[in-house]
Parts: structure tokens; C-alpha cells; sequence
């Protein structure tokens, strides 16, 4: 296995292990066929990793140090970004099976067999097609403010694409396609994106044209109702957690729904007054709720 080492300009006081938080934790590196992958690691070295795959046009910068933070005093916790993404090399690929093979190259890189696998928004989809095409490295999978692809009816938020594809994206585009338009749901919006400036180094490097045209390529995949997840998720058998906020205007609410229904051994769980991102609005809460359904024996296994 190759040894992890710093990224070159990587802050020096940084936390290799992560056990001083997310907002100190150290960026590592790992040499792959496809190119070189930044990943960060936080928490004890215990049990089963937990593997978070990214939004759209998301980078490891991204996750709530809060959350982050709630889940690794439990568990080791692995975020990184996957080829062609930010400070990560190679090239993005445009197919949901490209992403998850990138996925499955990194989690083997690392030396691990068996991984819980949390996947937001678009990576939600990469979640799901990991586990389809790979079943034996997953143990236990969240799919966390995704769908599945097209489900009729309840399909992807036109007006939300069109600021998402926004060249740049403002503080005020956030808060619009990940919070609802409610005075409590705003400002924890604006607090979580305080958070993330706590790292010194944050967003010093974004995801480029190239690779979020390569998401949105990736995601049209599952996009009609040939293709949609619905016709093939019903073969995970993983326990499954699936979750989101009440109104979630970019993959519409209903589509966590609509999985949960095919999925043999789901459960769903709907936060109040929040969307897209209330897993940001509600981190201490949601990841009390990912350490439970992590450690529930009860759970179908």
C-alpha cells in the first residue's frame, strides 16, 4: 500500500490524525493508476472507516468541520477528493460507474475491505453505484440528500442547476439552493459557512469546468425512467439510511422517498424547516443520527 504523505503547501501546523478536529486536519496524498487523490483522516483508528462522497462541484472543504467533528469522536472518518476534483490529479470521469470505480481504487488504495459509505447529493449516486457494483467492500450505506436519478414527477430543480452552474457561486447562491428561505433555517446556513472559513486553508482549490460538467454528464446516467436508480437500487441489501431535509429544492424531497421505497433495508429520516444541506443546519444532530444507525446491531444485516 503507498504511504500517505503530505500535499506539498499544506499547513505545517496541521493535525496528521485529525484528533485536534476537521479544521486542523492534515491533507494526505495517495498515488493512483489514475492519478494522485487528497484525502484527509480524522478520529480513532477504530472499527469501520466511513467514506464521505462529495456533492456537486463539492471538495472535501466542504463538509461541516462540525459534523465532521460530531462522527470522528467515534470513528475514523475519511473525506477526500476523487480524480480530477480540486487538489486531487487525473481526470473526472463522465459516468456514475467511472466514479465509483475511482471510489473502489481509492478505499483499496488505503488498504480497507470493508467501508460505511456516506454519500451527499451527487454522491449519493456514486453511493449507490459503488455498492451495486462492489457489494463486499460496503458494509453499511447513507445516502444523504440524493434521489435516485429520475423519478417521474419529482426530477432535478431546473432554477437550482442554473445557479449551480453559476461560473462562481456566491455565500447568497448557498444559502438559496441549501437552506429554506425561513429566518432559522438562513442563519444556520450563514453559521455553516462561518465554519468552514475556520480552516486556514479552505477552498484553495474548486472544482473546474471540466470536472463538474464531467458530474453533471455522470448524473444524466440515471436520468430517464429506463435508467433511473429505482430500477436497480432494490438489489442493495446493505442496511441503508436514507435522509433529508422537509423541502430540499435541489433533488426534490420525494426522490428520498421514492428510494426508500425500493431499497429492502431503508429507513428514512426528514429533517424540519431545512433542504438541501440540513445535514450543515442540523451537523451535532445528524451525526448523532449517523453513529447510531452506524452502531445499531438491530439494524437488517
Amino acid at each position: 500500500m503507498p504511504s500517505p504523505s503530505p500535499r506539498n503547501g499544506s499547513d505545517p501546523t496541521a493535525d496528521p490524525a485529525g484528533t485536534t478536529g476537521a479544521a486542523r486536519t492534515m491533507t494526505l496524498s495517495l498515488e493512483t493508476p489514475g492519478g494522485t487523490i487528497a484525502y484527509r483522516r480524522l478520529g480513532p483508528a477504530v472499527g469501520r472507516p466511513l467514506v464521505l462522497l462529495n456533492r456537486f462541484r463539492g471538495t472535501m472543504d466542504d463538509w461541516d468541520p462540525a459534523f465532521l467533528d460530531r462522527v470522528a469522536a467515534h470513528r475514523e472518518v475519511v473525506v477526500f477528493d476523487n480524480l480530477g476534483v480540486a487538489r486531487s490529479g487525473g481526470a473526472a470521469p463522465a459516468t456514475l460507474r467511472g466514479w465509483a470505480k475511482n471510489v473502489a481504487t481509492f478505499i483499496h488504495g488505503l488498504g480497507y475491505d470493508l467501508v460505511d459509505v456516506l454519500g451527499f447529493s451527487f454522491g449519493g449516486l456514486v453511493a449507490q453505484e459503488l455498492t451495486l457494483a462492489e457489494p463486499n467492500l460496503v458494509r453499511r450505506l447513507l445516502i444523504v440528500g440524493s434521489g435516485a436519478g429520475h423519478v417521474d414527477g419529482w426530477n432535478v430543480n431546473p432554477e437550482a442547476i442554473s445557479v449551480a452552474t453559476k461560473p462562481v457561486n456566491s455565500d447568497e447562491d448557498f444559502l438559496v439552493l441549501f437552506f429554506r428561505d425561513t429566518p432559522a433555517s438562513q442563519a444556520a446556513g450563514r453559521a455553516y459557512l462561518a465554519r468552514l472559513r475556520e480552516r486556514p486553508d479552505a477552498f484553495a482549490a474548486l472544482v473546474n469546468e471540466p470536472a463538474w460538467k464531467a458530474m453533471l454528464a455522470a448524473s444524466s446516467n440515471v436520468g430517464t425512467p429506463e435508467t433511473s436508480l429505482l430500477k436497480r437500487s432494490g438489489a442493495i441489501r446493505q442496511p441503508v439510511l436514507i435522509a433529508n431535509g422537509i423541502e430540499d429544492i435541489m433533488i426534490p424531497t420525494y426522490q428520498s422517498y421514492a428510494l426508500a421505497q425500493v431499497v429492502p433495508n431503508a429507513r428514512l429520516v426528514l429533517y424540519p424547516d431545512s433542504g438541501h444541506g440540513f445535514l450543515f443546519q442540523y451537523p451535532e444532530h445528524f451525526g448523532d443520527e449517523v453513529v447510531r444507525f452506524l452502531e445499531d446491531e438491530d439494524s437488517p444485516t
